[in-house]
Formats: C-alpha cells, sequence, structure tokens
C-alpha cells in the first residue's frame, strides 16, 4: 500500500511539486498521463510504459526508493520496467527492489549556446533519405545505442559528412519543454579529429532556438565525454541510477516507520 505525503495527478501538478527541475521537464511528456507522489522532499511520478522508463524521481533517493518499493509492491511497477532514481546506493536494494540491471549516470543541462567548435559548420539536420547511411554508421559505430533510425522517439538527426559519406550523427530526441541531445556517434577512424564536440555544439545550438533549455544524458564512467561536455556549457549535473526491475515481491507502505532506504 502507497502512503505518500501527497499525490500528485496531471504534470502541472507534478511539474510544480518538482520545482520545475530541468530533469523534470525533460521526463515528463507533454499530453501523457502522469501520477505522482510527494514523500520526504522526494518527486515520484509514473508515466505509461509506450512513453519508456516506467518511473522517475528526483530529491532524496532514499525516499525515491522507498516510494517505488511500495508501487513495486501495489503492482503499479513490474518486472521488465526501468525506474530513472536519483544516485541509488547498491546497499539499499537487496530484499527491497529486485533488479537485473544497476546504471550510474549523470543528466547534463545548458541554457546557453556552446563556445563555437571548430567543423560545427558542418553540421546538418538530416532527412529520411540519409537512414540507409545512418544504419551504417551506428551499426559499426555505436551498435549499443538505443537511438536508431525508425525510433518514434527521434524528432530529427543530425550529422556530419565527409564527402558523400555520413561520419558523425546524433539524434534530437526531445521532449516535455526541453531539447536533448542522444546517440551521439562518430566514425571509428574520424575519432580524435574534433566531430564529436562539433556535432554536440552544432546540435546544442540548434536546440536552443526552439527550447531555452538542452540535456543529455552521460555515463558516470565516460570521464572524457563528461570533459567535453563541461566544456561546452553543460554544467547542470544531476546524478542518476536507472534500475531494470526483476521479479517483485510485496513491499511494505511507503511510511514503513523504518528510516527511509535502510537496508532490511
Amino acid at each position: 500500500m502507497i502512503t505518500a505525503d501527497q499525490v500528485l495527478q496531471g504534470r502541472a501538478a507534478i511539474l510544480a511539486a518538482a520545482g520545475h527541475h530541468p530533469y523534470a521537464r525533460h521526463a515528463l511528456w507533454r499530453g501523457a498521463p502522469a501520477r505522482g507522489y510527494r514523500h520526504d522532499g522526494a518527486v515520484v511520478w509514473l508515466l505509461p510504459a509506450e512513453h519508456g522508463p516506467a518511473a522517475g524521481a528526483i530529491g532524496p533517493a532514499a525516499a525515491a526508493l522507498d516510494v517505488c518499493v511500495a508501487l513495486a509492491g501495489d503492482g503499479l511497477l513490474r518486472a521488465g520496467q526501468w525506474v530513472h532514481l536519483p544516485r541509488v546506493d547498491a546497499a539499499w536494494l537487496p530484499g527491497r527492489l529486485p533488479v537485473v540491471r544497476h546504471d550510474e549516470w549523470d543528466f547534463l543541462w545548458t541554457g546557453t549556446p556552446p563556445p563555437a567548435q571548430p567543423g560545427e559548420e558542418r553540421v546538418e539536420r538530416l532527412t529520411d533519405a540519409d537512414h540507409p547511411m545512418l544504419t551504417a554508421l551506428i551499426d559499426a559505430a555505436f551498435p549499443t545505442t538505443t537511438s536508431r533510425p525508425g525510433d518514434p522517439r527521434v524528432v530529427d538527426w543530425y550529422g556530419i559528412r565527409d564527402g558523400d559519406r555520413l561520419v558523425a550523427c546524433g539524434a534530437d530526441r526531445s521532449r516535455g519543454d526541453i531539447g536533448f541531445v542522444a546517440g551521439l556517434t562518430v566514425a571509428p577512424e574520424q575519432r580524435g579529429r574534433g566531430l564529436g564536440a562539433a556535432l554536440t555544439a552544432g546540435m546544442t545550438r540548434a536546440l536552443l532556438t526552439r527550447h531555452d533549455t538542452v540535456g543529455l544524458g552521460v555515463y558516470t564512467d565516460n570521464v572524457g565525454a563528461i570533459r567535453l561536455y563541461r566544456r561546452l556549457g553543460f554544467t547542470g549535473t544531476l546524478p542518476r541510477s536507472s534500475l531494470h526491475l526483476a521479479e517483485v515481491k510485496e513491499g511494505p507502505p511507503v511510511n514503513a516507520g523504518r528510516r527511509a532506504g535502510a537496508p532490511c
């Protein structure tokens, strides 16, 4: 049973409770039904399965985890779904929220145009006719990415050509209220030539003409990419944990009479 300090109905109410944080503005799709919970300073929300992660949260990680444990216990979070939470200590999970994968990453954002980068003028918006080249580049350079041609989450593709060949690409996966850069890919033999910086800067500049903020996600161990993004102005940082849920058992209510987030 879920016992929260406040139940929040709809995107506007959740955003207000979250202080219109850039991550919440990104995660909560316009027009998508959403239900939220506020508990001990955390704001947790549920989205329909077709909108990606089943749940997201900002605020204290222990309180957010408590809500997700209760949601799983009530059957509102199920095996196979992803939840994006504040950075969670893996020691808190055993016996509470079984997971089959635990990724740590940072959500970065900026509201200012990046410094001009060499080669940025080569960045162009791609068309459907470029999808075969996009697929070939992604298969060769970034086969594990979830951003691919035909993905309905992608608004536009951008790229850099070398003659008639595509050597770098990135997906505009903007949603909610902010722009979002994803799937940045550079051909292996072209790396180290500044194409990643040029592509990121060009896409960020383009998205800032339509949004007041642009965000992206980066794994915490990708130190080189983080250094680049900082140099390009992505100084806002929100540490995240993504949990892929395994089979869950009934959990305790949110207000269970013990310290939030304490291991069982």
